[in-house]
């Protein structure tokens, strides 16, 4: 009986940190980054855990992939293709857009403001989605396809429109983005598939294990990039303007072009996330890694706006939706 008790307790705290974590997660990203910037040596230890960081990430994805997820794709092929499409043609565009209007004599700043923009999109897609009743098997099987296609597609794009500030190498920008992202999201498939018990009995804790190895991440990029940002601070506000219209405008603009085409209220909603919110996690690891600590700047700082701002849109809909639903009851007793 005790062990049962016990048990239960343990799981009743690792609820509650669960839900601290995940519903003031922009907090928690904005005070990692905050200490890191203040107490860079205490995190030297882990300055080289970026992609071990973010690898772990995408194995947790792996890990957590339903099958029914994964059909969705194949369910709802135009639906999945519109999204995706507008993804990577509206991100992207605006991003270099941005990149060119405002950092044309700072390569690193404008190859960062790119990267971020040519990744695939940010797993807290989902969870928005689902807070702002959006479809999440849509948003999911959005995410999953944009990933598959983030090895091509991200050094392509990245060399394309960036190459012309700082050299990029397609190749190591190709088999870094295999081994972060394609390695452990197969391995998580894998793992799923030859041990499901096991995996089952991991899964509930997936979600706080990705953003504990998201905390890792910023950590780490923060620290490294502390010497380059004290040096650089007045730019700062420059940059979150940048990031701000860069999550922004691809958040209307695909909410308001899915409605415009007819699809219904709740795929408006998933593609609003999937398209604003990117995997600046990611772009941060890999501007750290290919160009330079000043690079990563912008990704971080949308990784905190888009998720700020995905949070309050996601509470916007939600409350939207409480309203609707209480007002649909007063209806009905009326009519009574």
């Amino acid at each position: 009986m005790k062990y049962r008790l016990s048990a239960i307790e343990g799981s009743v705290r690792v609820d509650i940190i669960k839900t601290i974590i995940s519903k003031y997660l922009p907090f928690w990203i904005v005070f990692c980054a905050v200490i890191a910037y203040l107490f860079p040596k205490a995190f030297s230890g882990i300055s080289g855990w970026t992609s071990i960081g973010l690898g772990a990430i995408f194995l947790f994805m792996g890990m957590s992939l339903a099958t029914s997820q994964l059909v969705e794709t194949v369910k709802k092929p135009k639906v999945v293709l519109i999204g995706v499409l507008i993804k990577w043609t509206m991100t992207v565009t605006i991003s270099v857009g941005l990149a060119y209007l405002f950092f044309r004599d700072q390569p690193e700043l404008a190859t960062g403001t790119i990267l971020a923009g040519t990744v695939p999109s940010g797993t807290t897609s989902n969870l928005f989605a689902l807070l702002a009743g959006g479809d999440v098997a849509l948003s999911i099987a959005m995410a999953t396809t944009d990933t598959f296609l983030a090895p091509l597609l991200t050094p392509v794009l990245t060399q394309f429109f960036a190459g012309q500030f700082i050299p990029v190498s397609f190749w190591a920008l190709f088999i870094n983005i295999i081994l972060i992202v394609l390695l452990p999201l197969t391995t998580g498939l894998f793992l799923k598939w030859k041990f499901t018990k096991a995996v089952e009995k991991v899964r509930p804790f997936t979600p706080l294990l990705s953003q504990l190895a998201l905390f890792i991440v910023v950590l780490s990029v923060i620290s490294n990039a502390q010497n380059v940002l004290s040096d650089n601070l007045s730019v700062i506000p420059v940059i979150a303007i940048v990031v701000f219209f860069q999550v922004t405008v691809p958040m209307v603009g695909a909410y308001f072009i899915a409605r415009m085409i007819g699809l219904k209220e709740q795929h408006a909603r998933s593609m609003l996330f999937h398209v604003g919110i990117c995997n600046t996690a990611l772009a941060a690891t890999l501007a750290l890694e290919h160009v330079s600590a000043l690079s990563a700047v912008p990704a971080v700082l949308n990784m905190v706006t888009n998720l700020t701002l995905g949070a309050a849109i996601a509470n916007f809909f939600q409350k939207r939706g409480e309203e609707g639903v209480q007002l649909s009851k007063a209806r009905i007793k009326q009519v009574q």
